[in-house]
């Protein structure tokens, strides 16, 4: 499991992976995907750069900032399932919505909403995501929002 089993392993992993890349250390992949999702994200750098502080930081909606680990995680989550296109077809719609924002990073954000939404139901619910459902409102996403992609 890349992230661990609670919400220290999951934090840790981002610091770790911050310092060792200002070190100049290889990364390994998964790693490599943190430091691509964090270069997307300068507005969490200070974040990631302060352990001591943002270790144990609660973010609450109540603050009006978001949780940039649970952010970064969701980017991260989005781009292991366009990579392996599970659920199938995930792949397709996210280029579909890529291409029709013509930006990949918004078409993330995009997909968030989704992801959020499917895995708040599964929580509500005590199940597991429904990914039919998931699918079908990234394949919404696309199809309102989308461009062409040759067939």
């Amino acid at each position: 499991m890349l992230f661990g089993e609670d919400r220290s392993e999951m934090r840790e992993v981002f610091f770790r992976t911050w310092e060792k890349f200002h070190q100049g250390q290889d990364l390994d992949p998964s790693e490599q995907l943190v430091v691509d999702v964090l270069h997307r994200h300068p507005e969490y750098h200070r974040v990631v750069g302060n352990r001591e502080y943002y270790g144990d930081h609660d973010w609450t909606p109540e603050d009006g900032e978001t949780n940039p680990f649970l952010h970064m995680g969701m980017h991260i989550a989005l781009a292991e399932q366009i990579g392996l296109d599970r659920p199938a077809g995930i792949r397709r719609a996210y280029e579909r919505l890529a291409s029709g924002l013509g930006d990949t990073h918004a078409a993330e954000h995009e997909l968030m909403e989704c992801l959020g939404r499917a895995l708040w139901e599964a929580q509500r619910t005590g199940s597991a995501p429904d990914e039919q459902a998931y699918l079908e409102c990234v394949e919404r996403l696309a199809r309102e929002k989308g461009g062409r992609i040759d067939e």
